[in-house]
C-alpha cells in the first residue's frame, strides 16, 4: 500500500506539484497557530479582564468557554463544506472573520460583547482549522505530505503549549487595567498579513460538481457536540453535576447523526460524515482515538501548572508560562524531525512518544513532589522537555498516519471530524483535571498533592492512547509478519528458484 492509500491514488493521477506549496503551507501553519493559541493564551488574562470589565467569575469563564464551544461545532461542517465548494475561499474568509473579531474583542467595551465576540471568533477558527489538514493534503503527496503534516503537528503541539508562556509575556509587556486586549489585539496585523499572503499563494481549484449538504445531519451533529460539551465548558460554575443528563441527550442525537450518515450513503447520497472514513480508511478510526485519548490529558495540564505555579508558588503569569517552555521546546523539535520518520517507522513513533510523554509527566509530578520551595519547576524542567520531545512524536504522526490514506476529495470532512474529537478530549480535560485539583486541594489543602493527583489522571488518560496506539502497531506488525511467506513466494527471485 502507498503512503497514500488505495483510493487516495484516484486523486494523485492529477496531482501537479504546485510551486508555492511549502509558501503556502506557512500561510496556513501561521493562521491554526493563531486560532489554537487562542484556547489557552486568554486562561493566564481572566483575572486581569474580570478586574477590567468588572465582570463575574461565571460571566468572564466564557471569554474562553464560548471560544471553545463554538470553534469545536464548526469544525464537520466546515471540512464538508471546503470539500465540496472550495478550500482556498473558506479559509481566506474564515482567517478574514478570525481577524475582524479578534479586533472586536480587544475593543470590546463590556463583558457581554467580549462573550459574543469571543463566540464569533471561536467559529471563524472552527472553519478555518479543518482546511489547514486539508490544504496540505491537497497541495503534498508521499514523503513531501509526511514533512508538511510534521511542522503541522509541531503547530498543534507549540500552540497549546506556549499559551500560557505567550500570555504571560503579553501582559507583562502591556501592563495596565487594560492590558488584557493586546492578546486579542496582536492577532490583527498578523491576521492581516496572512491573508494578504494567502490570497496570492494558496492554490486554486477548479469544481466540476458541487455536492449537496447534509443540512439534517449538520442539525444533528451539532445539537448533539453541543449536548456533550456545553455541560463541560461549564464545569467550574457546577455544569457536569447540574446538566448531566445532557450527556445521555448527546449520545442519543449522535446515534441518529450516525444512522443517518449510514442510510445516506446507502442511498448513493453524500454524506456530511461519511462512516467509511472510521469503517474502510486504514489508521483513520484508531488515530481519532488517541488523539482524543491524548488530547483529555495533554490540554488539562497545562491549566493545572498555571493554578498551581501562580496560586501555590505566587508566580507571575509570564514566570508560569516560562516554567511550561521546556515541553513547548522539545516538541517543536521533535515534531519536525518525526515528520520525516512517520514514512519509515509508522505507529511506532507514536508508541515511543507516548512512552516518553509518560515517563516526562511522570518524572515532572514526582520532582514537584519531592522538590522544596519555588526552586520545583526548575528542577523539573528536564523531565518536561523529554515530555514535549515524546508529544512531538505523538501528535505530527498520528496526525500524518490518520489523515494519509484518506482521499484528497474527504480530506476536509476527515480533517474535521478529526480534531471535533481533539476538540471534545480537550474538553474533558480541562473540565476534569482542574476540577480534581481544586477537589483535592479542598480537602487536603496542600497544592502539591493536588497537582500530582490531577497529574496521575492525567496520565491515565495517556496510558489509554498508549495501550490504543500499541495495539495497533502490534496488530501492523502481526499483519506484516503473515503478509511475507506469501510475498516470497510469488517474488521474482522464488519463482526462479521453483
Amino acid at each position: 500500500m502507498t503512503a497514500d492509500g488505495p483510493r487516495a491514488g484516484r486523486d494523485q493521477g492529477e496531482y501537479v506539484p504546485d510551486p508555492n506549496r511549502w509558501h503556502a503551507l506557512w500561510v496556513t501553519l501561521v493562521a491554526g497557530f493563531m486560532s489554537l493559541l487562542d484556547v489557552t493564551i486568554v486562561a493566564v488574562a481572566l483575572p486581569t479582564i474580570q478586574r477590567g470589565l468588572d465582570a463575574g467569575p461565571a460571566e468572564v469563564q466564557w471569554v474562553v468557554s464560548g471560544y471553545a464551544l463554538s470553534f469545536a461545532l464548526a469544525l464537520v461542517t466546515a471540512g464538508r463544506l471546503g470539500d465540496a465548494l472550495d478550500r482556498r475561499r473558506i479559509f481566506l474568509l474564515a482567517l478574514s472573520g478570525f481577524t475582524l473579531f479578534s479586533a472586536a474583542c480587544g475593543a470590546a467595551p463590556d463583558i457581554t460583547l467580549l462573550v459574543a465576540a469571543r463566540i464569533a471568533q471561536g467559529l471563524a477558527a472552527g472553519f478555518m482549522a479543518p482546511q489547514n489538514s486539508a490544504l496540505i493534503q491537497q497541495m503534498f503527496r508521499g514523503a513531501e505530505r509526511g514533512r508538511a503534516f510534521g511542522f503541522f503537528g509541531a503547530t498543534v503541539g507549540i500552540s497549546s503549549a506556549a499559551g500560557p508562556l505567550t500570555g504571560g509575556a503579553i501582559l507583562a509587556l502591556a501592563d495596565g487595567s487594560e492590558g488584557w486586549r493586546w492578546i486579542f489585539l496582536v492577532n490583527v496585523p498578523i491576521g492581516i498579513v496572512a491573508l494578504l499572503l494567502g490570497l496570492r499563494l494558496l492554490p486554486r481549484v477548479e469544481r466540476s460538481a458541487r455536492g449537496s449538504l447534509d443540512v439534517l445531519g449538520i442539525a444533528l451533529l451539532g445539537l448533539g457536540v453541543l449536548a456533550v460539551m456545553y455541560p463541560l465548558v461549564q464545569a467550574d460554575s457546577g455544569g457536569v453535576g447540574r446538566l448531566w443528563w445532557l450527556f445521555p441527550l448527546g449520545a442519543v442525537l449522535l446515534t441518529l447523526f450516525t444512522r443517518r450518515q449510514f442510510r445516506l450513503v446507502a442511498r448513493g447520497s453524500e454524506p456530511l460524515l461519511d462512516p467509511r472514513l472510521f469503517t474502510t480508511v486504514r489508521g483513520y478510526a484508531v488515530g481519532a482515538g488517541v488523539g482524543a485519548l491524548y488530547f483529555i490529558g495533554f490540554s488539562g495540564v497545562w491549566l493545572v501548572f498555571a493554578l498551581f505555579y501562580q496560586r501555590g508558588l505566587g508566580f507571575t503569569p509570564l514566570e508560569s508560562g516560562t516554567a511550561v517552555t521546556p515541553f513547548a521546546l522539545g516538541s517543536a523539535g521533535a515534531a519536525v524531525v518525526a515528520g520525516r520518520l512517520v514514512d519509515r517507522f509508522g505507529r511506532l513513533l507514536t508508541v515511543c512518544g507516548l512512552s516518553a510523554v509518560i515517563l516526562g509527566m511522570g518524572g515532572t509530578a514526582l520532582l514537584l513532589w519531592l522538590v522544596p520551595g519555588d526552586a520545583a519547576p526548575w528542577m523539573a524542567a528536564p523531565a518536561l522537555f523529554v515530555a514535549g520531545v515524546g508529544g512531538g512524536f505523538v501528535v505530527s504522526p498520528n496526525i500524518t498516519m490518520t489523515l494519509r490514506d484518506v482521499p484528497v476529495r474527504m480530506a476536509g470532512a476527515a480533517g474535521g471530524a478529526l480534531q471535533t474529537g481533539q476538540r471534545l478530549g480537550a474538553a474533558v480535560g480541562t473540565a476534569a483535571l482542574p476540577g480534581i485539583y481544586y477537589l483535592v486541594l479542598g480537602g487536603t489543602d496542600h497544592y502539591r498533592t493536588a497537582l500530582v493527583t490531577a497529574l496521575a489522571v492525567a496520565l491515565a488518560g495517556m496510558a489509554a492512547s498508549l495501550a490504543l496506539a500499541t495495539a495497533d502497531w502490534l496488530r501492523d506488525r502481526g499483519a506484516s509478519h503473515r503478509r511475507c511467506p506469501d510475498e516470497v513466494a510469488n517474488s521474482p527471485v522464488h519463482s526462479r528458484q521453483g
